[in-house]
């Protein structure tokens, strides 16, 4: 039946970009530098000591460090709106777009839900994906953070 507003009404999206929000967990040695290892199987004690410590030792977006920039860069034209969906498997985040705003925001992805309105940054449990609808309204850059 499509996405709503709070008051029934069908909203329309031109573009969809899906974002996942990864927690990386790579062991240091005793001086701090990163530790290299010749397998996966090799890093695994390792790598299971540093995730009990829950503070990762990278935070990206879409896998890897810029994978929105450049050639991976989510675009839009003037007058588009666009749907981001947001996940994060372990931690809560608060994803926001500089330059504009959630139009329309479904923070816990429950589509059901009515959306809440006009949201600089929008909470998203850990464990959760949230939506957020925008519509363009003048050219630029606009950091996805």
């Amino acid at each position: 039946d499509g996405l709503k507003d709070s008051a029934g009404n069908g909203l329309h999206y031109d573009r969809v970009y899906t974002i996942g929000e990864f927690d990386l967990y790579i062991p240091r040695d005793e001086k701090g530098n990163f530790k290299k290892y010749g397998s996966s199987a090799e890093s695994y004690g390792d790598t299971l000591e540093a995730m009990r410590g829950l503070i990762p030792s990278h935070v990206v977006f879409n896998g890897k460090v810029g994978a929105l920039m450049g050639d991976g860069a989510m675009k839009a034209n003037v007058g588009e709106t666009v749907l981001f969906i947001h996940s994060q498997a372990n931690r809560d985040t608060r994803p926001h777009l500089i330059g504009g705003h959630g139009d329309y925001v479904w923070a816990t992805g429950k589509f059901i839900n009515k959306p809440e309105r006009n949201l600089e940054t929008w909470f998203i449990p850990g464990g959760t994906a949230g939506a957020m609808m925008y519509t363009f309204k003048q050219p630029g850059v606009y950091a996805y953070v």
